[in-house]
């Protein structure tokens, strides 16, 4: 990770630097995770980029040198129900104005991966940037904690409530093994009807 790259965003007067990702938004079924964090401006994270680039033993150990360094941070589940009511994207935009709008302290910039922002209730400047959890670390912090905390969920809930799914092997995204157990089981609670339409009746 190129740390020059965040540096001119200290230079320019920027001090309290926020970055915001997801995790979760093509599954079938669960929630999409949004985290939002601020780093302090020095830390000690080795390894740290963008999630899927990382293994899951790599994830967890960063999760929490990620929690206990970050200055605050914040983690939103948007749920299947509102997924399905409001689509994938606008869920989304809701979960990062959530786990913005209520960071304390409020941080005067905030990153967000991706190419589209959402609207806050605060007036802070925000910025979007493509590959952002490959240029800047607070982002990268986001994309793991978003990850880890919706694998644990979903893991955890599948594994109690539906392990005849076997969410904890494919956290819910279509694999062969996901489709192969909709074709028998049919849909769960936890399945977005929005993105399973074609095993509706």
């Amino acid at each position: 990770m190129n740390l020059n790259f965040v540096e001119d965003f200290f230079q320019e007067g920027f001090k309290l630097i926020c970055g915001i990702d997801e995790a979760g938004r093509g599954p079938l079924a669960g929630p999409v995770c949004v985290a939002a964090v601020i780093l302090p401006k020095i830390f000690d994270l080795p390894f740290l980029n963008d999630s899927k680039k990382l293994s899951e033993k790599k994830r967890e150990e960063l999760f929490k040198k990620i929690k206990q360094q970050a200055l605050c941070f914040n983690i939103v589940m948007i749920n299947e129900k509102q997924i399905d009511k409001l689509n994938i994207l606008q869920a989304t935009m809701l979960g990062m104005q959530m786990a913005a709008d209520s960071l304390t302290p409020q941080p005067d910039l905030i990153l967000v991966d991706g190419n589209q922002t959402p609207k806050l209730k605060r007036n802070t400047y925000i910025q979007c940037l493509i590959k952002g959890d490959e240029k800047i670390p607070a982002i990268a912090a986001a994309s793991i904690l978003a990850k880890v905390s919706r694998d644990r969920f979903i893991s955890e809930l599948g594994q109690k409530k539906y392990p005849q799914y076997l969410f904890e092997k494919h956290k819910g995204y279509g694999t062969a093994e996901h489709f192969r157990a909709i074709s028998e089981f049919g849909l769960c609670e936890i399945h977005r009807k929005s993105f399973c339409k074609k095993w509706l009746h």
